[in-house]
């Protein structure tokens, strides 16, 4: 069922820049709505490396991705944002001189008086394996592109297709939940961090998990929407059959700005142009942060995404409140809401 809302400020894009936008927002007494694509907040730091470590945030010598995310929900939870998951914005159109209007592809109409554009690298997707007929295994779950709960892999069989980051991430974590695990690469070499690599080649040794290498997937077997065999297939072409559960192929994600490219905005190579000095876009009103914008020096870390939503925030103030002056404070002098 669609809707109308009203807010002051609309932010796409719930990894961790779209969440601390909604801290920097809050602390200038402004409403948020925040929207998503995927259904889960924490945009690629949750969908694709949860447990990978982050060496840059200021204060943390490492933190875990995931840990991240759980961080930056409580600094915004105060704030009372509402989210908007499992949809796309389609469509942002100027109701008045003052007011913009996103739509969701739900239906949902977002009215407010700035946007603040924090999507990453945009709309991304899977790229998915060449398998005639895996459509039918997508719609039932048992192959999927990412992991919302390890736990659904309780003491169950699972394939694990890919050699990079997200493949390794994901099979130091359910090598002590699924009952079976299989790893299958092209290369006995993966592409992740050394030590990683070499977490995984031990827990081979201690059969915690198979490696598949030098292999690549070749087809899927089931009944019912159910998967029961992953095929592989070697550079000899033989084949090996693996008893299967589950499938999760992690060959990277495609990137496309999406429907954000046809919203009348300043692009260059895929980005958003912005004035590196509050922000905003060629549109008023219209802000993008994180690594979705671009501007000479532009450098893509979430510490400086972070600088650009306190940014952005402080010039949207001007647009929330346009009779009212703000006085600057130091958060150690004003507090946060508990």
């Amino acid at each position: 069922m669609s809707n109308i809302y009203e807010t002051d400020i609309v932010i796409i894009g719930a990894g961790p820049v779209g969440l601390f936008s909604i801290f920097e927002c809050g602390m200038m007494n402004m409403k948020c709505h925040v929207i998503d694509t995927l259904d889960f907040i924490g945009g690629q730091c949750n969908a694709l490396y949860p447990e990978k470590p982050i060496y840059d945030i200021a204060g943390f010598p490492s933190i875990s991705a995931k840990d991240l995310i759980e961080n930056l929900e409580k600094q915004a939870e105060p704030y009372k944002p509402v989210y908007h998951l499992g949809q796309q914005v389609v469509s942002i159109n100027k109701e008045d001189e003052t007011t913009w209007v996103a739509e969701t592809s739900k239906g949902n109409k977002i009215k407010c008086k700035a946007i603040i554009i924090a999507a990453g690298c945009g709309a991304f997707g899977p790229n998915k394996p060449p398998i005639e007929g895996i459509e039918v295994y997508e719609k039932s779950g048992t192959i999927n592109y990412l992991v919302n709960k390890k736990d659904e892999f309780k003491g169950k069989n699972v394939v694990i297709a890919g050699g990079g980051d997200s493949a390794v991430d994901w099979a130091l974590i359910l090598s002590d939940i699924a009952e079976k695990l299989y790893v299958v690469h092209r290369r006995p070499k993966f592409r992740c961090a050394p030590e990683n690599s070499d977490k995984l080649h031990a827990l081979a040794k201690e059969n915690k998990l198979e490696l598949i290498i030098p292999y690549q997937l070749h087809d899927v077997k089931g009944s019912n929407g159910k998967l029961e065999y992953v095929s592989v297939k070697n550079f000899d072409n033989e084949i090996k059959d693996l008893k299967a559960d589950y499938l999760l192929p992690f060959y990277g994600l495609s990137m496309e700005l999406g429907p954000i490219a046809n919203w009348g905005l300043g692009i260059d190579n895929k980005n958003i142009s912005v004035d590196p000095s509050n922000m905003t876009t060629n549109e008023e009103g219209i802000y993008a942060v994180g690594d979705i914008n671009t501007y000479s020096g532009k450098l893509k870390l979430i510490v400086c995404g972070f600088s650009e939503a306190a940014m952005a925030a402080h010039n949207a103030y001007n647009r929330v409140y346009p009779d009212k002056a703000y006085h600057f404070e130091y958060s150690t002098t004003k507090g946060v809401k508990t």
